[in-house]
């Protein structure tokens, strides 16, 4: 725990607890609407944008927000109008992100495996007061926005059609869902990296899931999953000197196996403690008419 004497390892602990409560808040809608994976189809559109952000000599984050925010919005017109099917247009983001970042990295005045991989994977103990700044002030923004809109976004998550003769604002709510994709994203990158981002989304929602039931309990629960996973996460790859993205989601995925089996296992016991009743015999039998 000496570790944590140092600023760069205070701000990693900072950054992946902002991320920890920011991922799964976005993670249930995404879990609710079937769109786990677009956490990555997302991450590898910010990669260019990480790349755009080397080769101008700008903050990575900033650019990485920018390039992944349009990439989120023109996946979600495109699917909208229905001229392309979803998967396809994930599957053209997905390619034409990882390509387009590598090439731009590959052009960057940092041209290297390490500025590639730290995106790619995570690195925490290189992010920069400025960062976390960043990663604060957006993190914030998206779990209000989350927070605040949690009824309207419910309806469209569940209900699409229903949300839009309600009157809700249909396309301004998924505009919102996918702009904050992309940026829970990219400030994400910093903490479990892009390739690993969706994992921080979708297993702490679906641990929370195995032991709860209202959307507003499973949003909480789902929550305090990651805000744990990404803080122990962090201190025990500084003790064992481990990566701390891939470090967060194994403790993640830990927390899902324990509370996976624990739930099945108290159902089992409840089930012999309190046995279904036998069903009594109807009194009046009506036999078949052939």
């Amino acid at each position: 725990m000496y570790l944590f004497q140092y600023d760069f390892m205070m701000r990693a602990l900072m950054g992946a607890l902002i991320i920890g409560l920011a991922a799964p808040a976005l993670g249930i809608y995404l879990v609710q609407r079937r769109l786990s994976l677009i956490g990555d189809g997302i991450g590898h559109v910010a990669l260019t944008g990480v790349g755009v952000g080397l080769l101008l000599n700008q903050s990575p984050v900033i650019s990485a927000v920018i390039v992944a925010a349009i990439g989120a919005v023109g996946v979600e017109l495109i699917r909208e109008r229905g001229r392309t099917s979803g998967d396809l247009a994930l599957a053209l983001l997905f390619y034409g992100g990882i390509a387009g970042g590598v090439v731009l990295v590959a052009l960057s005045d940092d041209a290297s495996s390490n500025s590639l991989v730290q995106y790619l994977f995570g690195s925490l103990i290189t992010t920069s007061p400025e960062d976390i700044a960043v990663i604060a002030v957006l993190g914030a923004a998206v779990i209000v926005a989350m927070v605040a809109f949690r009824p309207a976004l419910f309806a469209v998550c569940n209900d699409e059609e229903y949300a839009r003769v309600s009157g809700l604002p249909v396309r301004a709510l998924n505009i919102l869902m996918a702009v904050t994709t992309a940026v829970t994203v990219t400030i994400a990158m910093r903490t479990v990296g892009l390739l690993l981002v969706s994992a921080l989304m979708v297993i702490p929602v679906a641990a929370a899931q195995q032991v709860t039931r209202g959307f507003r309990t499973t949003m909480a629960a789902a929550m305090a999953i990651g805000l744990v996973a990404a803080g122990v996460g962090v201190v025990v790859s500084a003790e064992a000197d481990t990566p701390p993205g891939a470090t967060t989601v194994i403790l993640a995925l830990a927390v899902f196996v324990a509370i996976t089996v624990g739930a099945a296992g108290w159902r089992i016991v409840r089930r012999r403690a309190h046995p279904p009743h036998e069903v009594e015999p109807p009194d009046v039998v009506l036999q078949e008419v052939r």
